[in-house]
């Protein structure tokens, strides 16, 4: 029923607000056309900035990095109480401070290359081993947000196994949308 409600009032602030923006489709950091056509002729498919769509950016590949396991909330959910896993929120300090998902800690995209200790990892001289590494449960604000596609690459490219990675692409629009339980960040 809250999804319902949720819906129906976003399509009621859609209706009663200024025309939305509208803007190309990025798909992931590339400007591309998609033309669909139909029985009255080419539609390019657009992106249009409404309350419900919350967050610029361009859209994410469910898999950001080959052997990367996309997962949903169910996924997050567990990872909460998994003592081998670290839910981590990666978007900026600012952002997790104002709110989160329960358990998560925050490493900030920019961050988390310099910071893999704190996932398991150790340093041996100028390189990262990352054979103990805990599962990475990664999110940032949604399907348009790059920087938790941006932290995974920067681990993967680090020597972070992709199989402990878990990527949560829904992030908290997703968790908003659902009307999940939010928490202030504590750095």
């Amino acid at each position: 029923m809250k999804m319902h409600a949720c819906l129906a009032l976003c399509a009621a602030l859609v209706a009663a607000s200024a025309p939305a923006q509208e803007e190309r489709l990025w798909i992931i950091d590339k400007d591309i056309e998609f033309v669909a056509e139909t029985p009255k002729g080419k539609v390019v498919i657009t992106r249009t900035m409404t309350p419900c769509a919350k967050n610029k950016g361009w859209l994410q590949e469910m898999v950001p990095e080959p052997g990367v396991t996309p997962v949903g909330e169910i996924e997050i959910l567990r990872a909460i109480g998994d003592r081998d896993a670290v839910l981590v929120d990666m978007r900026s300090q600012e952002e997790y401070l104002k709110r989160t998902i329960p358990g998560s800690v925050g490493i900030p995209y920019t961050e988390v290359s310099t910071r893999l200790d704190e996932l398991g990892c150790t340093r041996s001289s100028d390189k990262w081993d990352c054979s103990a590494a805990r599962k990475v449960y990664a999110f940032c604000n949604g399907p348009v947000c790059p920087q938790s596609p941006t932290a995974i690459h920067a681990m993967v490219r680090e020597g972070f196994p992709p199989g402990r990675i878990y990527y949560y692409r829904g992030g908290m629009l997703d968790w908003d949308a659902l009307g999940l339980t939010t928490v202030e960040g504590d750095f």
